[in-house]
C-alpha cells in the first residue's frame, strides 16, 4: 500500500481493538469524509503493530499519518525511502482526528521576519497548537533551514514550527536566545531558551505526554472491567461522567449559595451568574466542569463585575423549589442545570443557549452591556456599530439592533425597551437620543417610531428596516425572522434555535473540498439554495432552506445517515422535520440541483407524489432500570417492625418487591451493587 501511494496520496493508519467500538466508527466516519483525499488503512493487530513499536496487548487505539505524498526535497535521509510517520497523540475520536488531519496540512516550516512577540498565534485550526521559534542567522542560513526542517519533523503533530530571519532589523530577540516557543494557554507569552539539542526541544512536548500514556496504560486493566458497564449506558455523557465519578472539581473560582447566604452574595454583584445543578445529575456534572472553566476564565481576564454561584438542588431544596411571591427573584427551578443571571432590582434572566463553557461565556460577556445602550453622539453610534464590548469577544460578530424614537413615544419605546431585555446577551440594542433620531430617520427614508437591524452576515450600511408592532412579543418574533439568513449553515450549536422554528428543513449535505473547485462547486450548491428561497417567493415560508458542511460539521454524516438508513453520494439534499409528518424525502441522487428542479419537487412532495426514503426516530427514551418505590419500601418497613439484633433480615426481601426477568438479572446486579 505504501509503495503503491507514494508520490500521489498520503496514507491514515488506524488500529482499533475490536470493530464496532466508537474508536472504529470514529475512523469510518472520518475516512467517509476525507477518502477521497487520503488513503485510510484499518488494522485490528498483526505484524505491522509490531514494526510500529506497539504492543498488541495495549487497549489504546491509535492512529499515524503516512506522508507518502510530501514533496521530495522536505525528505530527510533516514526517512527517503520509506514514508515518514506521524503518530496521533490525542484519544481517538473523530474530531481529534479531524483536528490531526487539518494540522498534517499545515506547513513543515514557515520563515518570519519580526520578532517571536510580534507573530500572532496561530489562527483556526491550529488555535490550540505550540509555536516553537529557531533563530536563523544570515551566514547560516541553508543549514539554519536544514536544521528546522529535521526538527519539524520530529515536532510533526505536537508543535507549529517558524524560523525567524535576524538579518531583519524588527527581529530585537538578544543574541544568547536561538530558541523561544509559546503555549496555546497563555497565547500572548513567548518563552525564551537557549537550546543545545533537539532534545531540549523534544523534552518540552514529549516528557508530558509519555507520563499521560503511562497512566493510561497502568489504567487499562481497571477500565477493562468498566467497560461492560459502560455498554448498558445508552448516554455519552451519562458515560463520561461515570467514567471521571472519581475526580472532584475544584471550585475555588465559583461561590457556593445556600439558603442562608443568598441575599448577601447577589447584593454584592452588578450580575450574577448562577448554576443550579443536581450532583446525581449526568448533564449537570458535565456542564460543572464548562461552568468552573467560565469562572476562571472571567477571573483571569481581570472581569470583576461578574460573580459566579452554583447551587447544590439536592442539598438546596427549599431555595431552589421557592414559590413566587418569596424573596428570590426566580421561578421555582424544575429543570437541571439551570443557569439564570440576577441583577438587583431586576427581572432574572435564564440562559437558553447551548450547554457548552464557549456558549456561556460568549452570553455572559455580552450581557454586561445594557440593553438598550442610549446613544447620544456620532462617535458612541460609530462605536456601538463597529466595535465590540470586550477585548475577549474579538473574532465574534453580534447581530445589533437600533431603535429610532422620539421622546413623546412613550409607549413604543417601552415596547422596544421590553424586548431589548430579552435580547440581552443574544444581540446588542442601541436606542437613539435627540437630533441624531431624525438625521437617521432622513439618511435611511424611515418615520420613526422604527427599529434598525444590522445582521452579522450583512454589511452595515444595509440595514434592514422594521416598524414598531403592536406588542414586545410580536417585535421579537420580527427581530428575529429578519436576523435569519436567507440559507444558513447548520452546526450542532445553532441547530436547536432552528429547529424551534417549527419550520420543515430542505436540507442540503455537501462534503469536504479538496481544491479550489471543489469549493467552487459547493458555493454554487448554496447559491441554488437561495435561488429556490427567492424564486419560491411566499411557498417557501413554510420550509427552512439551509445546509450542513461535513467537514466542519462531522456529526451531519451521522444525521444524514439515521435520515435515510445508509449514506448516500453527495450532494445529497432531504426534506425533513415536516410539521405534521414524520416522513424525510431525498431529492433524487441523480438529478442535477437546480433551483427550478427543486421546486418542482417540492411541489411533488406536496402533492403525495413522492415517496419517502426514510422516517424520523421516535423520542421515546424509556428508563434504563425498573422503577422502585422506596417509599413504599419505607412504609412497608414501619407497618412491620424491624427484627432483633440476633434475627437475620433478607435485605432482598425488602428491596425487591417484583421478580425480575432472567433477562435484567446481570444489569441490576450491577445497580444494587453501585447502590
Amino acid at each position: 500500500m505504501e509503495k503503491a501511494a507514494k508520490g500521489k496520496k498520503d496514507i491514515v493508519l488506524g488500529y482499533v481493538r475490536s470493530l464496532g467500538t466508537q474508536e472504529h466508527r470514529s475512523l469510518m466516519e472520518t475516512a467517509y469524509v476525507y477518502g477521497s483525499k487520503y488513503q485510510f488503512i484499518l488494522i485490528t493487530g498483526g505484524p505491522v503493530l509490531k514494526q510500529l513499536g506497539v504492543n498488541e496487548s495495549s487497549q489504546l487505539s491509535r492512529v499515524w499519518f503516512v506522508h507518502c505524498r510530501v514533496h521530495s526535497t522536505f525528505m530527510t535521509p533516514v526517512t527517503s525511502e520509506r514514508c515518514s510517520l506521524t503518530r496521533m497523540r490525542k484519544p481517538l475520536s473523530t474530531l481529534n482526528l479531524h483536528t490531526f488531519l487539518q494540522l498534517m496540512e499545515a506547513p513543515l516550516v514557515s520563515e518570519v521576519y519580526v520578532d517571536p512577540s510580534s507573530v500572532p498565534p496561530p489562527q483556526f485550526p491550529y488555535q490550540l497548537t505550540p509555536q516553537v521559534f529557531l533563530f536563523s542567522h544570515p551566514a547560516t542560513e541553508h543549514l539554519d533551514l536544514d536544521t528546522a526542517t529535521a526538527l519539524a519533523w520530529r515536532l510533526r503533530g505536537l508543535a507549529l514550527l517558524l524560523l525567524v530571519h535576524r538579518q531583519s532589523p524588527a527581529v530585537k530577540t538578544p543574541d544568547k536566545y536561538n530558541a523561544a516557543y509559546r503555549l496555546p494557554e497563555k497565547s500572548s507569552e513567548v518563552k525564551y531558551l537557549t537550546l543545545h539539542s533537539f532534545d531540549d526541544v523534544l523534552e518540552l512536548f514529549t516528557k508530558q505526554e509519555k507520563e499521560e500514556e503511562e497512566e493510561v496504560e497502568e489504567g487499562d486493566h481497571v477500565d477493562e472491567e468498566e467497560d461492560s458497564y459502560l455498554g448498558e449506558l445508552d448516554d455519552e455523557v451519562a458515560a463520561e461522567v461515570y467514567k471521571n465519578r472519581g475526580h472532584f472539581q475544584e471550585m475555588d473560582s465559583v461561590t457556593r449559595l445556600t439558603s442562608d447566604n443568598f441575599h448577601t452574595e447577589v447584593a454584592q454583584s452588578s450580575l450574577t451568574v448562577v448554576l443550579f445543578y443536581l450532583k446525581w445529575d449526568a448533564v449537570s456534572m458535565a456542564f460543572l466542569g464548562s461552568f468552573i472553566e467560565v469562572a476562571e476564565k472571567l477571573e483571569d481576564s481581570k472581569v470583576d463585575d461578574i460573580q459566579m454561584c452554583v447551587v447544590d438542588c439536592g442539598e438546596w431544596t427549599d431555595l431552589c423549589a421557592a414559590q413566587p411571591g418569596t424573596a428570590v427573584p426566580f421561578q421555582p427551578i424544575t429543570v437541571f442545570p439551570s443557569i439564570v443571571l440576577i441583577r438587583p432590582q431586576q427581572s432574572a434572566q435564564h440562559y437558553r443557549g447551548m450547554l457548552t463553557g464557549e456558549a456561556l461565556h460568549h452570553f455572559i460577556m455580552m450581557s454586561r452591556m445594557a440593553s438598550p445602550v442610549l446613544l447620544s453622539t456620532k462617535e458612541e453610534v460609530t462605536s456601538f456599530l463597529q466595535e465590540v464590548p470586550h477585548p475577549d469577544l474579538a473574532g465574534h460578530r453580534p447581530h445589533r439592533v437600533l431603535g429610532l424614537f422620539r421622546t413623546e413615544s412613550q409607549t413604543d419605546l417601552s415596547m422596544f425597551t421590553e424586548a431589548a431585555e430579552s435580547l440581552r446577551g443574544e444581540v446588542l440594542t442601541g436606542l437613539l437620543k435627540h437630533e441624531l433620531v431624525e438625521k437617521w430617520a432622513a439618511e435611511h427614508a424611515v418615520d420613526p417610531p422604527a427599529v434598525l437591524l444590522f445582521p452579522s452576515w450583512r454589511k452595515l450600511t444595509h440595514p434592514s428596516v422594521l416598524p414598531v408592532s403592536s406588542s414586545s412579543k410580536e417585535l421579537l418574533a420580527h427581530i428575529h425572522t429578519a436576523l435569519l439568513q436567507p440559507v444558513p449553515e447548520l452546526t450542532v450549536g445553532n441547530l436547536p434555535s432552528f429547529l424551534s422554528l417549527g419550520k420543515a428543513l430542505l436540507l442540503l449535505f455537501v462534503g469536504e473540498e479538496e481544491d479550489e473547485i471543489g469549493r467552487r462547486q459547493n458555493q454554487a450548491l448554496v447559491d441554488e439554495m437561495r435561488g429556490v428561497v427567492e424564486q419560491g417567493g411566499v411557498r417557501m415560508e413554510r420550509y427552512l432552506p439551509c445546509w450542513i458542511h461535513l467537514g466542519r460539521t462531522p456529526a451531519g454524516m451521522s444525521v444524514l445517515g439515521s435520515y435515510l438508513g445508509s449514506m448516500p453520494p453527495l450532494p445529497a439534499l432531504v426534506l425533513t422535520h415536516l410539521p405534521t409528518r414524520d416522513e424525510v424525502y431525498q431529492y433524487p441522487p441523480n438529478t442535477p440541483i437546480l433551483a427550478t428542479s427543486v421546486l418542482q419537487w417540492l411541489l411533488s412532495v406536496e402533492d403525495g407524489m413522492e415517496s419517502p426514503a426514510g422516517l424520523l426516530g421516535g423520542d421515546s427514551w424509556p428508563p434504563a432500570f425498573e422503577f422502585y418505590d422506596f417509599l413504599k419500601v419505607m412504609d412497608m418497613q414501619e407497618a412491620n417492625p424491624s427484627p432483633t439484633d440476633e434475627e437475620e433480615v433478607n435485605v432482598v426481601e425488602h428491596l425487591v418487591t417484583k421478580k425480575m426477568s432472567d433477562d435484567h438479572l446481570d444489569i441490576n446486579s450491577k445497580f444494587h451493587s453501585e447502590l
